[in-house]
């Protein structure tokens, strides 16, 4: 459906609610202004030092370059009792420059910096917590401090800070105009995407951490709508590294689709005037033209198969196990034909299953010992690593962040209003330049690659896969190996290596040249 126009009636009669609940709930919204130092504590003697009381959370990830000088300068806050650093899988020296600089050193649970930061509550020995980003520069002292005294006053549960600098693009462009729409509240937040932010553990162990780059964004709603206390404290200039401006299209998408989520569940949103532009950003993610922007300079390419190869189990064969028809599954998999025809079949099985079943598969799929290390090992060395996948989108990019790799290749199996509508739409990546019934496979997706008009060039090509579909793939590759090969074509083919785990790769590795800084800084 075509979202109204600025003078559609529904619109108009929105803005009028939403103006009308804002003069009663604006009044909500507390303004904290920067503490002078030293800051001092009320009591009824003499004025106390500030103690040490919170927990410093530092999501890092790749920031080898400033990381020990934020965890120098968190430790240096008198309010700092610890400095946590969550590890995003860097490759690398991040990790051990936050170790050395003083920090306690978690390597995230998986890929994103939502999921970072919902892993740094739990380790955190103070009742207050407060956020930092791992590249910052530029800082005043004491912004700890400042964060946590509405908090210790108890005069606030979550509390932002506003820099003295303007906000960046996606902050003026999007963020700010959707929250004055949907949530005028908060409309008067400096920087509402800012990833500094101080809140009681309490608090922050009922809200829900996205994935992407709406993390922040999304805390701030929630917390809202939690009924928490807000503040905002200027905390005055600083530096960071500025995202790039082909990442800025996809941090506006994720933060737009985050406030819309949380509008529709406020009940200010009829979501099925945007729920098609949901689907369609979901879709673009899994398309190739995206992931050849994410390569940037990598020459080196490493494509993974997922079924058989980085999980034991097939995505498919879980999905229908949780969904109650595996029998029926059973019957279309013996089934000759076309593997696009039959593909269709199956994703009719799942009709009207929720996307959250998708989900929640995907993320119990056991992964196949080493995966992860050899993952990692692999980015160290410069590789762009993805998932390759006949199954769908919504599993394969689940598992490929549980590696930490770099992107998912697979067909999208569509949703409406979350609950699965049965259709799929293959990805034409996979898809050959000449029409032909056995023109789907994975080694159309290889060549894309190959073709790419962006310099650098890919020069060197791996691959690993378990089964008949990956043969062509493996066979363009300049390294190809099979594990546990589900075929007699992978193991006679001189081309083919065949393995036993990704240990036994780990230790046939050939020394390559590790990423240089510049790549490195783009694994993010």
């Amino acid at each position: 459906m075509t979202p109204p126009t600025p003078a559609s009636p529904w619109l108009s009669r929105l803005l009028q609610w939403l103006a009308a609940r804002s003069r009663r709930l604006l009044g909500r919204l507390w303004f904290a202004k920067s503490v002078p130092e030293p800051l001092l504590l009320p009591g009824p003697t003499s004025a106390l030092p500030l103690r040490a009381c919170a927990t410093v959370v530092i999501p890092a990830l790749n920031e080898e370059r400033r990381i020990a000088e934020v965890v120098a300068y968190a430790l240096a806050d008198p309010a700092t009792a610890e400095v946590i650093v969550i590890d995003d899988s860097s490759v690398d020296a991040t990790a051990e420059r936050a170790r050395a600089a003083g920090a306690r050193v978690f390597t995230s649970s998986m890929l994103g910096k939502g999921a970072s930061m919902r892993d740094g509550i739990a380790p955190a020995g103070q009742a207050l917590l407060v956020y930092m980003d791992g590249d910052l520069t530029g800082l005043r002292s004491a912004i700890v401090s400042d964060l946590c005294a509405p908090l210790l006053r108890d005069e606030a549960d979550f509390v932002k800070a506003r820099f003295g600098r303007g906000g960046g693009r996606v902050t003026e462009l999007t963020a700010k105009p959707m929250l004055k729409v949907f949530f005028p509240e908060l409309a008067g937040f400096g920087q509402p995407l800012g990833g500094i932010i101080a809140a009681r553990k309490s608090l922050l162990q009922t809200l829900n951490f996205e994935d992407g780059y709406g993390v922040d964004v999304g805390l701030l709603i929630d917390a809202y709508r939690a009924g928490a206390r807000l503040a905002e404290v200027d905390i005055g200039s600083l530096e960071h590294d500025s995202q790039p401006l082909g990442d800025l299209t996809l941090m506006a998408n994720e933060i737009g689709r985050v406030i819309f989520d949380r509008a529709r569940s406020a009940g200010r949103l009829h979501v099925e005037q945007v729920a098609a532009m949901f689907e369609s950003q979901r879709q673009a993610a899994a398309g190739i033209d995206y992931v050849l922007m994410r390569r940037k300079s990598r020459q080196r390419l490493l494509l993974l198969d997922m079924d058989g190869t980085v999980t034991p189990d097939r995505y498919v064969l879980a999905l229908a196990r949780a969904a109650g028809n595996e029998a029926q599954l059973a019957q279309m998999l013996d089934r000759s034909g076309d593997a696009d025809t039959r593909s269709q079949n199956i994703a009719r099985l799942f009709q009207y299953l929720h996307k959250r079943r998708f989900e929640q598969v995907a993320h119990e799929l056991e992964l196949r010992p080493g995966v992860v290390d050899f993952v990692r090992e692999m980015k160290r060395r410069g590789f762009f690593v993805g998932v390759v996948s006949d199954s769908y989108f919504v599993g394969a990019e689940i598992v490929r962040r549980r590696i930490f790799a770099d992107f998912a290749m697979a067909h999208t199996i569509t949703f409406q209003n979350e609950v699965c509508t049965g259709e799929l739409r293959i990805n034409p990546a996979f898809l050959g330049d000449r029409p032909a019934a056995d023109t789907l496979c994975k080694s159309h997706v290889l060549r894309r690659f190959l073709a790419d008009n962006n310099p650098p060039a890919v020069t060197v090509t791996w691959a690993v896969g378990d089964n008949l579909n990956d043969l062509a793939m493996l066979k363009q590759c300049d390294q190809a190996f099979a594990i546990d090969p589900k075929v007699p074509e992978l193991t006679t083919d001189a081309s083919i290596q065949v393995i036993r785990s990704f240990g036994e790769l780990m230790a046939r590795l050939p020394d390559f040249e590790p990423a240089t800084a510049t790549v490195a800084d783009e694994l993010a």
